[in-house]
């Protein structure tokens, strides 16, 4: 079994915590989003990051405000919903559960 294959996955079962967790700051433009990800050492391309996005914006959690661009097309913006926060305050629990249960399984 390669190691490289579940780090991987853990770092996907995690993405749109922090993707969400990135947003609670306040609305991002998604190669933003990408930069604070890779401060994190959780290297996401831009495939893999806009359909998530498009999906949290289905489900209602995100929303998006087009800007117009000095260099190029208008971009997208992407900022937490009331729905989003809520879902981000569920996480958030989730999150810390999951980490205690892994800090006690591991002592």
């Amino acid at each position: 079994m390669k190691i490289e294959n579940t780090k991987a996955q853990m770092r996907k079962g995690v993405l749109e915590y922090c993707i969400l967790s990135i947003l609670k700051n306040g609305e991002a433009y998604p190669s933003e989003i990408i930069d604070k990800l890779k401060e994190g050492k959780l290297i996401v391309v831009e495939g893999t990051l806009y359909p998530l996005l498009t999906r949290l914006k289905n489900e209602g959690i995100l929303s998006y405000r087009w800007e117009e661009s000095k260099s190029g097309p208008p971009r997208k913006y992407y900022q937490l919903t009331e729905k989003g926060n809520g879902f981000l305050k569920e996480l958030e629990v989730t999150w810390d559960e999951l980490v205690n249960a892994v800090r006690l399984t591991s002592k």
